[in-house]
């Protein structure tokens, strides 16, 4: 299906290198199966972009309903190493196929960017004063660190606010608090390594079971903002970059999962 795009249409290609240098595609390590980068290709233009948090049914659908030619995700097609293209992922690529929408994914390299970063941005949302890193994935620092002089309840209300919803609380540090790390969507495993940095609340989107016991024997305050919540930021804040530097229109599509 062919589409009509003005004469503000960027070359896909041209998008794609920017973004690999920016995000540091080929420098930030990721897990193996997440395949940075451009992973559906189109006819090789773009005049509108959309961007969502998970490339799935519906998100594509509603991209190739906005008439978007690129679709930017945080958490990509492919993520297991079966490379058929059956079931619900024929359907999805199908309909990417169909309206000529293509698909770049960023996940660790969209969450440690210190611009337009899910940890950095929602970090600075909340009023964090950013001093340096916390935590790490194969020795990359992955999160965010700072100070913020703020009473607990004052913080859970302050992102329930910025997050558009309900937050759990593991209040097992001091209810006044100064040392905040965020690392956004399933990162809890890095509360016990929180108070040995120093670090009395510790932001993330979702735990285990046993991250309760990690956060109530280290004495610190595990604040959960939902995965999706949390990692809406980067791929908004990479829209707004590429909206000033290519001049592109953007859509954001949300499909929470409450979660």
């Amino acid at each position: 299906m062919s589409k009509s795009r003005g004469p503000q249409s960027v070359d896909l290609a041209e998008i794609c290198a920017h973004l690999d240098e920016y995000l540091r595609i080929s420098e930030v390590p990721d897990y193996p199966t997440a395949h940075n980068g451009l992973q559906v290709a189109n006819s090789g233009r773009v005049a509108r972009l959309a961007v969502a948090v998970d490339a799935v049914q519906a998100t594509v659908d509603r991209a190739a309903e906005a008439g978007a030619d690129l679709l930017i995700v945080h958490h990509g097609l492919f993520w297991d190493p079966d490379p058929r293209l059956t079931d619900r992922r024929y359907r999805r690529i199908r309909r990417l196929l169909e309206a000529d929408v293509a698909v770049y994914s960023a996940h660790l390299p969209l969450d440690v960017h210190p611009e337009v970063g899910n940890n950095a941005v929602l970090a600075r949302e909340i009023g964090v004063e950013l001093e340096g890193s916390f935590g790490e994935y194969r020795g990359f620092p992955i999160g965010v660190r700072g100070r913020l002089e703020i009473d607990r309840e004052e913080l859970v209300e302050r992102l329930e606010q910025r997050l558009a919803g309900s937050v759990r609380v593991i209040a097992a540090g001091p209810e006044r608090v100064s040392q905040i790390a965020v690392i956004t969507g399933g990162a809890a495993g890095e509360v016990k390594r929180a108070r040995e940095a120093g670090i009395d609340t510790f932001i993330t989107g979702e735990a285990a079971h046993h991250n309760y016991f990690d956060a109530e024997e280290a004495g610190v305050n595990l604040i959960l903002g939902g995965h999706y919540a949390t990692e809406t930021w980067g791929v908004r804040a990479l829209a707004h970059h590429l909206e000033e530097r290519f001049g592109l229109p953007w859509t954001f599509i949300e499909h929470p999962t409450g979660l």
